[in-house]
């Protein structure tokens, strides 16, 4: 926690960190975050993760992974704003050098995620019982006032206990009614895009039994417009940011380079401004979440295996 004394030296410089408020204009198009997000009111369950894992299976499986569910309930809270932070600069001119800062509206937030259920296949007895932690993840949303590069003016930066650190770019939008939400490629891409393929014995498995009769791998954002269905939505502000933009990228420990190396992340964020079935008002949120994780030579020898790992949600502001 800041002192008094730090509070006070930092609003003299125009700095100030407080409690995050819808009603904060320096926070642009994060400020309707700002707030505590749950899986709450008939969202119960919305939560879903999938992602393939190197595995040995037993005999007579045909691939050396596993593909891992999860069902989940989510925490997702923003809480602090630091606002005026300045990054300083100069631009050079015909009369000479000037000030060129830029500044910052920092959004801190910090998400948990627990386990309602879980299945993989191969079935290796691994994935873990219901109300299992499953994610924890601290971070901050970043709005970028002026001096915005390439009309990036957003960012997210992430950290991750596994050992991953993530900084990704963006920019935001805003569109009347509901969000158009597009399907994602959800299989391993460098191997045959077949689900009767036998390496992919897995997606098919989840595809013909879909998870807990819902969730299907080769469609994993389908249920996020499933849950837009009959909703009165009167606003979406979309966040989508990307490591593969200008500067961002995603940094891990060795371990992780070496088994499963996070290469890229992409998120989308969808923030609904509804009427309830009252005509009361109450905000939603949606986001989908796509990391390339990289592991396994390809069979055409072009590099590694690169393989999705998506998580969706549906939340109500609390």
């Amino acid at each position: 926690m800041l002192s008094s004394q730090q509070l006070t030296a930092m609003k003299v410089q125009g700095r100030t960190i407080s409690v995050a408020s819808i009603a904060d204009d320096e926070l642009g198009p994060l400020k309707l975050l700002a707030g505590k997000w749950r899986n709450v009111n008939g969202l119960e369950g919305h939560g879903w993760n999938m992602i393939a894992l190197p595995f040995v299976a037993p005999a007579p499986a045909k691939t050396d992974f596993r593909l891992l569910l999860n069902q989940y309930n989510e925490e997702l809270d923003f809480t602090l704003v630091d606002k005026g932070v300045p990054n300083r600069g100069l631009t050079k001119t015909a009369n000479g050098l000037v000030n060129s800062d830029q500044f910052l509206a920092a959004l801190r937030y910090q998400q948990s995620i627990t386990q309602i259920a879980a299945e993989d296949f191969p079935v290796s007895g691994l994935a873990g019982k219901p109300g299992t932690p499953i994610h924890f993840e601290p971070g901050l949303w970043l709005h970028m006032a002026n001096q915005v590069s390439n009309g990036h003016d957003i960012a997210r930066l992430s950290s991750i206990p596994h050992g991953d650190s993530v900084l990704a770019l963006g920019q935001h939008t805003e569109v009347p009614g509901a969000p158009v939400i597009r399907e994602i490629n959800s299989l391993p891409i460098g191997v045959p895009q077949s689900l009767t393929d036998p390496y992919l014995a897995p997606y098919n498995h989840f595809h013909t039994h879909p998870f807990r009769g819902l969730f299907d791998p080769t469609l994993p954002n389908a249920l996020l417009n499933q849950a837009n269905q009959g909703v009165n939505i009167k606003k979406t502000t979309i966040l989508s940011v990307d490591t593969t933009i200008e500067t961002g990228g995603i940094h891990n420990i060795p371990f992780v380079v070496k088994q499963a190396n996070a290469a890229t992340m992409k998120s989308t964020f969808w923030i609904q401004e509804i009427l309830d079935s009252n005509n009361k008002p109450k905000m939603r949120l949606q986001y989908s979440q796509l990391v390339i994780l990289e592991f396994f030579p390809r069979p055409d020898g072009k590099g590694l295996i690169q393989w999705p790992h998506i998580s969706i949600n549906t939340m109500e502001k609390i």
